[in-house]
């Protein structure tokens, strides 16, 4: 009997709002050809469970200095998340090479690897410190 290498999920975070802007229009068609065949080989291998650009405009909600919401995410940043491909991968490594050849890093853009977690660790934490308290 074999068993199935167990997989995880993990998200794809790809960072930066310039880096196609000192590139030719030669260049920029050879990154998104390069980019169209990374991504339709990651979908023919059954890897991406789901993907999506983001639109460079929403709002950012935060307490600081009382509840506040803001105009966001930040045009000026240039580490903006522009996207994200959401993977399943047997580990870390094998989601790691997935992210090395992304075919933007060359130009400039950062692709983050965050493992998924089932539950949120913090409030896993949290609601273990609660059981044993006595509030």
């Amino acid at each position: 009997m074999t068993t199935q290498p167990t997989t995880s999920d993990y998200m794809l975070l790809f960072r930066g709002n310039d880096w196609d802007t000192k590139l030719s229009p030669e260049e920029l068609q050879q990154v998104m050809s390069k980019w169209t065949a990374w991504y339709d080989q990651l979908v023919e291998q059954g890897k991406i469970k789901s993907a999506h650009p983001l639109i460079p405009e929403g709002r950012v909600v935060s307490q600081k200095k009382g509840q506040a919401v803001a105009d966001g995410p930040f045009a000026e940043s240039k580490e903006a998340i522009g996207g994200y491909f959401l993977i399943q991968m047997t580990n870390l490594d094998e989601a790691l090479r997935i992210a090395k050849r992304c075919p933007a890093l060359p130009h400039g853009m950062i692709v983050e690897v965050r493992p998924v977690a089932e539950v949120c660790p913090k409030f896993q934490r949290i609601s273990r410190e609660l059981a044993h308290s006595a509030y």
